[in-house]
């Protein structure tokens, strides 16, 4: 062999080797990086069908790490919605999570509740065994302030009913607002309400609370009606969930016909996916579209109280008083304070809740 041969093959056993070493390496970086950890995440709820869905949804997602459930009165009054939420937590074998009562009432108003849509037991008339877990002790608004000092900046807070509870956390301890990671909320509309001709149930039933929810200077995500509205949850969606069975398979299939029912009756091909939305969009931001605008909430008005008011323009006019006449003198930019839910993936969402309450 020549000396040149010799040299190109050390050259090629070196290169081999290096490449060999760099492999090895890129394995072990490749198989030693932790995996994505899940979300931590407070479910405040009002129990209620749809806030079933939303419940069983976040237990069976990866993605979340539910550290709390907190219930509010909203669908049904307080203590049938804490029996419920301990219920369904019992049903999901997580008696680890704790379940606490919060409010007994809206801040300033008498409750509205809704057993017309989701039945008198606010579970669709469906009877879940008695739970085998406790209810928390704790206050609330108190829970949600204790962990959210707990694990700063990384608490989401996810409420699907009135927004009391956070509200009550906020006016008792303000600190924890810059120390939560985000509040992805059901509520709101920008586009007319379902109780109202302007407001949503779940800001209906506590306006004061919402205008301190929004107002607070945490990171807002807000999916309203427009994200419900499109996702339906046909009878297409209800075959793919009716072929598995387990206990909440089956249970969620039962509040899922319940709800059709009551859909039809009012000439929807099926129910809107409100309260899972907000949930969805705690697993997957990319499932919805978003515009950033500063929303406030209506307290006072006759016709519009309730009513989440979006400042689609991100401007004012101002005006001064000259004279018998105001006069507008220029424009003010306004600052965002929520992300609106203005579009949303629906087959997308709906395949995702289908195939997480199978255990796909």
């Amino acid at each position: 062999m020549r000396k040149s041969q010799v040299s190109t093959a050390k050259s090629l056993c070196q290169n081999t080797s290096l490449l060999n070493s760099l492999f090895a390496i890129f394995l072990i970086m490749a198989f030693s990086v932790p995996a994505l950890a899940a979300k931590k995440i407070i479910i405040d709820t009002d129990p209620g069908t749809d806030d079933a869905l939303a419940l069983m949804l976040a237990l069976n997602s990866p993605e979340l790490d539910v550290h709390a459930v907190t219930v509010v009165p909203g669908n049904v009054p307080a203590a049938m919605g804490l029996d419920n939420a301990l219920r369904m937590v019992s049903l999901a074998n997580r008696c680890d999570i704790p379940v606490a009562g919060g409010a007994q009432h809206p801040l300033l108003q008498k409750l509205t509740t809704a057993e017309f849509w989701h039945g008198k037991n606010g579970l669709a008339n469906i009877e879940l065994s008695p739970s085998k877990c406790k209810v928390d002790p704790r206050f609330g608004p108190d829970l949600i302030i204790q962990l959210v000092h707990a694990s700063p900046h990384e608490i989401t807070l996810v409420p699907v009913g009135p927004l009391t509870n956070i509200a009550l956390a906020v006016e008792k301890d303000p600190s924890i607002v810059p120390l939560v990671k985000e509040v992805i909320l059901m509520g709101g509309s920008i586009s007319g309400g379902n109780v109202t001709a302007a407001a949503e149930f779940n800001i209906y039933n506590d306006p004061e609370a919402a205008q301190i929810v929004f107002q607070a200077g945490w990171p807002v995500t807000m999916v309203g009606l427009e994200v419900g509205d499109k996702a339906i949850f046909t009878n297409k969606y209800l075959e793919e969930l009716e072929q598995t069975h387990g206990p909440i398979n089956d249970f969620i299939v039962s509040i899922l016909k319940f709800m059709t029912n009551i859909s039809a009756e009012f000439g929807s091909p099926g129910p809107p996916m409100y309260d899972p939305s907000a949930v969805t969009v705690a697993i997957d931001s990319s499932l919805v579209k978003v515009q950033e605008m500063h929303v406030d909430v209506e307290t006072r008005g006759a016709f519009t109280r309730g009513e989440t008011v979006a400042n689609r323009h991100g401007e004012v006019e101002h005006s001064f008083l000259r004279g018998d006449r105001y006069v507008i003198e220029g424009v003010d930019k306004v600052t965002p304070n929520a992300k609106v839910c203005v579009d949303v993936d629906a087959d997308r969402f709906l395949q995702l809740f289908v195939s997480r309450i199978r255990g796909k």
